[in-house]
């Protein structure tokens, strides 16, 4: 990060309320990024980039304006203020705008562990890409690649407001992926693994990445059809966390503040069954989503959003609880050129207390979901319809594989009919262990 952002964003904020902004706040972001890509025992791609970007948000009443500059020039920067202040003149008064409130801003920032001190070199990369791809390949069955990748991503920000907040943190990321195809003409298949961390050294290994893709993708082959009917279906965790993540939007203070939530109005009620507790915790330490404060510097903590079963909050910025008449939680996420938006950080549900091979045991008919397509939910309604792919199960044991096969319910009726697994693990931002849903609709040949 440039040596000196709190200069830099106090000097605009302080340009900007001469010029007659009421307040202002200011964010630097600057990223770097490499990544490889490795296809059939070729390279294919190195690329690398840099950039930074500074966004400022000033107030006049309860009229905004964003501006934004890569140009972090003296003279590109000198020009932004009165540009800000003179749009916010003209803008029409939005009277949800607001700053965070002084006695709501973090106070201290944790140190998070989020950073690896060094970048890998571009052969590091190389060879990751080169082993992840070589281990899939070299899974009996599988006749194709779509290529190996290895990547590595360093983010550094800085926040300042005019009510004396300034906070600065900075991230890592690494990441390997690989997806590959077995099968031959029209009965190919094809699968893919991908693991990501904050540190190098959390980082699953090439050949295990690869060889678990691998293996997934033969599994697949010669697939058979299901017949339609409502069976339990069972999600794998690549997959149940997308339950979550559909949870984790219907409970956003936006969707809530314009009523477009299947959730809108369960707040303290039971919408999951009594033993699923869901959590957000942004000091997860390495955490891949971890922050030290939000996007407009309120300061942030764990919590259980789903308690027992019992929806405990919503996820709030400034901007959507002031227009519920409640607190913000320190969910703000933001970029350089917009407003700040609720957003989840590490979001987890908790594991429950039985193996996923309990979980299956007495499931005379079902279906073993590893792969979700299309996007057919309706955030209002909840209803709930995509396309799948898996394994039949019969008589509590994973029997075939299956394709071309729809799933459809309602979120309301899935969530409470829902039973987690014990094997919870911490590869993504949203998190889920294997989990289990009565009577869904699955529609096949």
């Amino acid at each position: 990060m440039t040596e000196k952002p709190e200069a830099l964003l106090q000097d605009l904020i302080a340009a900007a309320k001469k010029a007659g902004a009421d307040a202002a706040d200011a964010l630097y972001v600057e990223n770097v990024s490499a990544s490889v890509s490795y296809r059939l025992g070729k390279l294919e791609d190195v690329e690398r980039s840099e950039a930074s970007d500074v966004g400022l948000r000033v107030f006049i009443g309860q009229k905004v304006a964003f501006v934004s500059s890569t140009d972090l020039a003296r003279e590109a920067l000198a020009a932004l203020p009165g540009r800000a202040v003179a749009m916010a003149k003209l803008a029409p008064e939005d009277r949800f705008a607001c700053l965070a409130p002084k006695d709501r801003l973090a106070t201290s920032i944790l140190d998070l562990d989020l950073a690896d001190a060094e970048e890998p070199s571009a052969d590091t990369l190389v060879e990751q890409a080169r082993a992840v791809e070589a281990a899939a390949m070299a899974v009996k069955g599988i006749t194709n690649s779509e290529g190996g990748g290895a990547g590595f991503g360093r983010t550094a920000i800085a926040l300042a407001t005019s009510e004396g907040f300034f906070g600065r943190y900075a991230g890592t990321s690494h990441s390997i992926s690989v997806a590959v195809l077995a099968g031959e003409g029209t009965e190919m298949e094809r699968d893919y693994d991908y693991s990501s961390a904050r540190r190098a050294a959390d980082l699953e290994s090439a050949e295990l990445v690869g060889r678990r893709a691998g293996e997934r993708t033969v599994a697949r082959l010669n697939p058979k059809k299901a017949k339609s009917q409502a069976v339990p279906v069972v999600f794998d965790p690549r997959e149940s966390a997308g339950l979550i993540g559909h949870l984790a939007g219907a409970i956003s203070g936006a969707s809530i503040a314009r009523g477009v939530s299947f959730l809108k109005d369960r707040l303290g009620e039971a919408i999951f069954a009594p033993n699923v507790t869901i959590v957000d915790d942004p000091h997860r330490l390495r955490g891949l989503r971890s922050k030290p404060f939000d996007g407009e510097g309120v300061a942030n903590r764990k919590m259980a959003v789903v308690e027992n079963g019992v929806l405990k909050t919503w996820l709030l910025d400034c901007a959507s609880a002031k227009q519920l008449s409640l607190q913000t939680t320190g969910h703000a996420a933001r970029g350089t050129g917009g407003p700040p938006s609720p957003s989840s950080t590490n979001f987890y549900m908790e594991a429950g207390s039985v193996s996923p091979e309990e979980l299956i045991a007495d499931i005379k008919e079902g279906f073993y979901v590893t792969e979700l397509m299309g996007m057919g939910i309706n955030s209002v309604t909840g209803d709930y319809s995509r396309g799948a792919a898996g394994f039949w199960i019969e008589n509590g044991k994973i029997a075939y594989p299956v394709s071309e096969v729809t799933i459809a319910g309602n979120l309301k009726d899935m969530f409470l009919r829902l039973t987690p697994a014990s094997d919870l693990v911490f590869r993504f931002g949203t998190n889920a262990p294997t989990v289990r849903i009565e009577g869904m609709t699955v529609a096949g040949a």
